[in-house]
């Protein structure tokens, strides 16, 4: 396998790992979001989340923009998978 593939490979399965561990934690009220580590969770993720966030926007209350990023996120991974291998 590619060596540029598994790189990528890597921080997409990070990313996408910190995302689901953002969704979790956002069931939980009492957690503070300026402390360690979540605030450094929190950095991660609302960058890569916030545009998806500006254009689909909650439908009854949920936001869907997570199940948007994985998706975009498995597409991007899958393209890269067909042009560098």
């Amino acid at each position: 396998m590619n060596p540029v593939l598994q790189i990528f490979d890597g921080v997409f399965q990070l990313l996408s790992m910190a995302l689901f561990l953002w969704c979790l934690l956002s069931w939980f009220p009492n957690i503070n979001w300026k402390d360690q580590p979540f605030v450094t969770l929190d950095n991660i993720i609302k960058p890569v989340i916030a545009p998806i966030q500006r254009i689909v926007p909650p439908i009854s209350g949920f936001d869907l923009s997570p199940i948007v990023l994985i998706v975009l996120l498995n597409f991007v991974q899958g393209m890269l998978h067909t042009l560098l291998h």
